[in-house]
């Protein structure tokens, strides 16, 4: 194995079924429709990284048998992307030592400002996290990471390229266009993880056809959709797909 990749969870900010049993056109009685919010883990033999902190991360530890890592990569700093934070602290309480966070600087500000308590602790609790600026040419453990920033609404999220022994695995979620840099980041990775929220266009992130348009630029060899929202049922997704495209699911697994 040069890297493996988890999927944690691949649904919209709401999840799927939204709060009302809502599961709009995804079919209940697939398993595979039922997504928490969106994170993943990149692991190589000796590294784990986890990139964001979702709301539903302490469930997703547990489905997955997860209790330890070495780094967390935020992509940015929205509710669904980093309102788990605090599960950290039970990830902590394995080795008593802070655990690695990267981010891009303003959303490691907005981090410090609403989780600091986590960061940089309080006199009746330790810090659980140490706060680290992604920057590019990261190395974590045997990983080496690299970002663009992505296009998404008035703010930007981290693009992310992972490499290890000549294997690469890309995330790219929560972008709203496509720029020259994204496309040259992501070409020619082995793995693509893409946002594709919905059929019809949204404002701030990728919907289907982009998303199909972005894999044929940058020509991966096997991609999956994620941050899917209820309209996007996982067996009418295969059913258009091609074979080197497929829908994302919880607890979905693949090492290149």
């Amino acid at each position: 194995m040069a890297l493996k990749l988890t999927i944690l969870g691949c649904g919209t900010s709401a999840g799927v079924p939204r709060i009302g049993n809502d599961w709009g056109d995804c079919d209940p009685n697939e398993p595979k429709n039922r997504r928490t919010r969106v994170s993943i883990i990149v692991e190589s033999p000796t590294t784990r990284i986890l990139v964001d902190t979702s709301p539903d991360l302490r469930n997703q530890f547990l489905d997955n048998d997860i209790d330890k890592i070495d780094a967390v990569i935020w992509t940015h700093d929205h509710a669904d992307h980093c309102h788990g934070i605090d599960d950290l602290r039970s990830v902590f309480q394995q080795t008593r030592k802070p655990i690695a966070g990267y981010a891009r600087p303003f959303a490691l500000s907005s981090l410090k400002q609403r989780f600091g308590y986590v960061i940089e602790g309080h006199k009746y609790y330790p810090s659980i996290c140490e706060a680290m600026t992604l920057d590019q040419d990261t190395q974590i453990g045997d990983i080496s990471v690299r970002f663009v920033d992505q296009p998404h609404g008035g703010i930007t999220s981290a693009g992310l390229r992972f490499e290890h022994q000549g294997k690469s695995i890309v995330y790219a979620t929560d972008f709203g266009e496509v720029t020259p840099e994204m496309r040259d980041l992501y070409t020619g990775c082995d793995l693509f993880v893409v946002d594709a929220l919905r059929d019809k266009p949204h404002p701030t992130h990728a919907h289907l056809d982009m998303s199909l348009a972005l894999i044929a630029d940058v020509k991966p060899e096997l991609s999956l959709l994620t941050h899917m929202d209820k309209s996007m049922d996982y067996n009418q997704l295969l059913a258009i797909l091609p074979d080197h495209i497929r829908p994302a699911y919880d607890g979905y697994r693949k090492e290149i």
